[in-house]
């Protein structure tokens, strides 16, 4: 028990750390926080703070989505959660909680903020045997719940002990098609955290065809992706019916498929009129980066494609003059717009 204790008072103080650069500027203008549970971004009740570096969430919604059963006693504004055989007691403004009877030490007190009882998301997330972890680029919290192995591994993927294909990264062994995993956190647009069913953690390629893992974050990470690959070959000569073998040259579509197969290994169709009948179709106003986009073009009902770079502008090519370029979703491409399908 002392040594239980020991760890979890160690968990408990812990914070989300953030650079003293990023705390000066969020005292000039805070950046709203988002919260992921298992890849799911929750929608809080009240906005959450941050108190030199710990997060603070209303405790409802914390306690619930993590499926703790909660009760609150009104007159002395305790809360009591339970989930398995985990009991947590805590009384809203003080220092200290009990965890199974155990006292432990909270780094900020609740306090009461906006009308709702706010609670350090660390310390009830790990209380509930959750792993937290702060993503300074997006301000995003990422939850992950001990035992939520909600993912399916649907191709038969390699576990490796550090997010690269590269040499010195050591296969921890393959996941077959049907496995079960936690994803813990999104390190980047291609590559995930996981902890397997027989708790071995490593890594594995978070390409579209090896899981069937999506978050909102994720699908904007590999959207970016997409574009930065894309972006390597700014002014490459356009030659209608360039092969997709190669890379010197490129038609419309003959780019997509080729940034698309590279980046996330997604094979798309040769043509644009047959690329536009994959994924699914999402209006103007919905528009994502990563999005596909089709006008008619050469008196056909779909002759062109584009992938959308966000902030109303798109990757493509059309032009031996331009080749491979940008430039905005303006309303000469919106006269010949035909539809958007979204493929990730």
């Amino acid at each position: 028990m002392t040594t239980r204790r020991t760890v979890l008072l160690s968990l408990l103080g812990l914070t989300l750390l953030a650079p003293a650069s990023v705390h000066a500027d969020a005292a000039i203008a805070p950046k709203p926080i988002s919260i992921y549970l298992n890849g799911q971004q929750l929608q809080p009740e009240a906005r959450p703070l941050n108190i030199s570096g710990t997060v603070l969430v209303p405790m409802r919604n914390l306690f619930e989505a993590q499926g703790a059963e909660l009760s609150w006693n009104n007159t002395s504004k305790t809360v009591t959660a339970t989930k398995g055989g985990t009991t947590l007691t805590y009384t809203l403004g003080s220092a200290a909680a009990r965890l199974n009877g155990q006292p432990l030490a909270l780094s900020v007190p609740g306090q009461l903020s906006q009308g709702y009882s706010m609670i350090p998301l660390r310390f009830v997330s790990e209380a509930l045997g959750s792993t937290v972890t702060w993503e300074a680029a997006t301000g995003s919290v990422l939850i992950s719940s001990a035992a939520a192995y909600n993912t399916s591994v649907t191709w038969g993927v390699n576990l490796r002990s550090s997010p690269g294909s590269e040499s010195e990264a050591t296969n921890l062994g393959l996941l077959p098609a049907g496995s079960k995993i936690q994803v813990i956190r999104e390190v980047n647009a291609l590559w995930l955290e996981v902890r397997t069913e027989d708790h071995v953690t490593g890594y594995l390629s978070s390409k579209p065809k090896y899981t069937d893992y999506r978050s909102t974050s994720l699908l904007q990470k590999q959207g970016d992706a997409l574009i930065a690959y894309g972006k390597k070959y700014l002014n490459a000569p356009y030659v209608f019916g360039a092969s997709p073998d190669q890379t010197d040259t490129f038609d419309c579509s003959s780019f997509v498929k080729r940034v698309f197969a590279d980046t996330l290994s997604v094979e798309l169709p040769r043509v644009s009129y047959d690329q536009a009948l994959e994924g699914t179709e999402v209006g103007v106003d919905e528009l994502r980066t990563g999005d596909l986009l089709f006008f008619s073009a050469r008196g056909l009902d779909i002759g062109h494609v584009a992938i959308y770079a966000g902030n109303n502008q798109m990757l493509h090519t059309y032009s031996k003059e331009l080749g491979v370029h940008i430039e905005a979703f303006g309303s000469q491409w919106k006269k010949r717009f035909v539809t958007a399908r979204r493929i990730l």
